[in-house]
């Protein structure tokens, strides 16, 4: 069922949301467009999906100016577009348009 929300609220949001590729952004980075809360969590909707080389279960860092605000898991993905939840926040602040999300690399 909340699977079910999550795609009616990525479907709608993308049909809403206005999404272009920015050049500056390279191969998995992609930018915040919105922030739609839902009665479970928080949509985060991204500029880039597949061809930006994201995949669905990949955990991205959430950048402000160099300072890391957020960790978000990629859950639903489009060729142009993705959407996440919000894993972890940093405290006192909150995901913003403009915010920029960059995959978690593990280093070994």
């Amino acid at each position: 069922m909340f699977r079910r929300s999550l795609q009616l609220s990525f479907i709608a949001l993308a049909a809403l949301s206005p999404f272009w590729a920015r050049a500056d952004l390279a191969q998995g980075l992609a930018e915040v467009v919105a922030v739609h809360p839902t009665r479970i969590a928080d949509l985060v909707v991204l500029d880039h999906g597949f061809d930006a080389s994201l995949r669905q279960g990949m955990i991205c860092r959430i950048t402000r100016g160099g300072s890391e605000i957020a960790e978000v898991i990629l859950v639903e993905l489009r060729s142009t577009c993705g959407a996440a939840l919000i894993v972890n926040l940093s405290p006192g602040q909150s995901i913003q348009v403009g915010d920029v999300a960059s995959v978690k690399i593990l280093k070994s």
